[in-house]
């Protein structure tokens, strides 16, 4: 049958089984726009306060639901506001396809009003990316882009399409979409030789990244890890593949990592990683990175091998058909002395922070508490996040949005839109620095126009505190530019964008306030007052060795010792 670009485009979608877009209309995108509206029973739209919220909205749907993630924006400042939401999801894998439409193919390339080179700009950020010049080829690039982005190892892709495209007709034929399968191709003889490996071992740990959680592998790791009988560590991103609550579990590793686990990978005669990409936040100086032991790294992504840090051997293929494959060949591995030495940092090393006041990791685990480890938790940047890595109990994948790679302030709020559409079931709460929640905090009339019941935890100290605690340790306290000394009021502005605020300055008020909101079934905006000089330990300094992380003790400890020398 002849249709229209835009009904290719929305055809297209339903064919993918899209139930959800995020996005904001502009006239080169409304012929789009006004065949959506034909058939808002099929697909819901979210229009979301800004392009970059429905960039990071479309994320948080992928990161939640495992599926592809889908954004709109017309040309020129449409398109490029979805920018850092495209390097957001590239950064950190997320599968999303990003669909633009541009001014008519007779307009491109003349500085016409609203047009800007959308595929040329986004060329770095994304897998691939489309102009569609030719209504002819509009449905076989929208079916090419969604096998793309969920493809080997996942991301965004872009498709722009000029106006008259979308006004034009084509031939339409539906197509039965058959789910994206992973590559078998796995090599037996690298297999046979990590087996050989593991065998020799005495004192193995496990680097778990995010790979575990986009690769759907975690029943096979928690497999594999019973079979190697192995400590585990994890990146940001690998969040909740194996649980935070198993006593195995030691900690994430890197620049806020535990001691147990930045210790043991320093001691350990074999790291094997587990779809970790060895960012610098996680191996600190990297020639000094687990120094003792060799490294089986298991990737889909052949050019993660030897990128930052040398290994050993590298597995390259799916991580699930690895492991699986893997677990068949391993046999019972046992090595009690070592996880008991790791154990012993545990102990030893615990998370720590004052009993008293209204602190950050108070409020992450009084979240934890309340919603019983149950929640989806969305994150901002910086100090917050850490906080959320280190002191609520992931037990299970997909259930920590955060932006690992970029690391976007901004990225929370819609995010958490995202994954409350995706997740309607669960409680998603997005925890937030004052910094970061200015960046976007008009995503919160977003969630009161569709009362999507949203809880938003402003961690408010009036300061940027992850560049203020830099500043601390390294900069001489020169605090420069990283004062939020205005007269914001979060409460008022969550009230005047249609949602209910409550300020919390005690730990009694936090308690009441949260439990509160968790009733309420609508988005509420807590005001959290916290020390502007709470900082998130243990550390590692720039350009050290993880095996030099240091916490507030450690630093005292220091300034004592050189005080007493001067």
């Amino acid at each position: 049958m002849q249709l229209t670009g835009a009904e290719i485009v929305i055809e297209c979608l339903k064919e993918q089984g899209v139930d959800t877009v995020f996005g904001y209309p502009g006239g080169a995108i409304l012929n789009v726009y006004d065949e959506l509206y034909k058939h808002s029973d099929e697909i819901t739209h979210i229009l979301t306060s800004h392009e970059q919220g429905a960039s990071h909205a479309a994320d948080g749907y992928a990161r939640a639901t495992g599926r592809v993630g889908v954004c709109f924006a017309t040309s020129g400042p449409g398109a490029t506001n979805l920018v850092t939401g495209i390097a957001t999801a590239y950064m950190d894998s997320i599968p999303m396809v990003a669909i633009t439409c541009n001014v008519g193919v007779s307009l491109l390339g003349k500085d016409s009003f609203q047009e800007v080179d959308i595929a040329g700009v986004t060329m770095p950020i994304t897998k691939h990316n489309y102009i569609v010049k030719d209504v002819k080829q509009l449905a076989e690039t929208i079916r090419k882009a969604f096998v793309i982005a969920k493809k080997g190892r996942p991301g965004p892709v872009l498709v722009d399409i000029p106006k008259d495209v979308t006004a034009n007709k084509a031939e339409y034929k539906r197509v039965k979409i058959e789910p994206v399968q992973p590559s078998k191709k796995i090599s037996e003889a690298k297999l046979d030789h990590a087996v050989r490996m593991i065998d020799k071992s005495k004192k193995p740990f496990i680097f778990i990244g995010g790979g575990g959680v986009l690769s759907g592998a975690w029943k096979e790791i928690r497999e594999f890890v019973r079979k190697v009988d192995a400590p585990v560590t994890d990146s940001l991103m690998g969040k909740g593949t194996f649980p935070g609550t198993d006593e195995l579990y030691m900690g994430m590793l890197g620049m806020h990592g535990t001691k147990a686990s930045n210790y043991g990978v320093s001691e350990c005669d074999l790291l094997i990683v587990l779809g970790a990409r060895f960012s610098d936040r996680v191996t600190g100086n990297a020639k000094k990175f687990a120094s003792r032991a060799n490294i089986l790294q298991f990737d889909v992504d052949a050019a993660e091998m030897n990128k930052n840090v040398i290994i050993h051997e590298g597995i390259v293929g799916d991580l699930k058909t690895s492991l699986s494959m893997m677990n068949r060949k391993l046999t019972q591995q046992s090595h009690p002395e070592w996880i008991a030495r790791i154990q012993e940092y545990k102990e030893k090393y615990p998370l720590a922070y004052s009993p008293e006041g209204l602190t950050g990791p108070y409020v992450i685990e009084e979240i934890y508490r309340q919603t019983k480890g149950d929640a989806l938790i969305v994150t901002e940047v910086g100090q917050h996040q850490m906080w959320a890595a280190q002191y609520y109990k992931f037990a299970e994948p997909r259930t920590l949005l955060t932006s690992g790679g970029l690391g976007t302030m901004g990225y929370g709020l819609g995010a958490s839109l995202g994954a409350k559409m995706g997740k309607p079931e669960k409680t998603v709460v997005n925890i937030a620095g004052d910094g970061c929640f200015r960046m976007n905090m008009n995503e919160i009339a977003t969630a009161a126009r569709y009362n999507i019941p949203v809880i938003q935890v402003v961690m408010n100290n009036h300061v940027l505190g992850m560049v203020r605690q830099w500043q601390t340790l390294f900069y001489g306290r020169r605090y420069s530019a990283t004062v939020l000394n205005d007269k914001v009021d979060f409460v008022k502005l969550a009230e005047a964008l249609g949602a209910s605020g409550i300020r919390a300055a005690s730990r009694a008020e936090f308690d009441e306030a949260f439990a509160k909101a968790l009733e309420m079934e609508r988005p509420v905006v807590i005001d959290c007052r916290i020390d502007s000089d709470d900082k998130v330990w243990p550390m590692v300094a720039p350009g050290a060795p993880i095996s030099e992380a240091f916490d507030e003790a450690d630093l005292k400890e220091k300034e004592s010792s050189e005080s007493n020398q001067n």
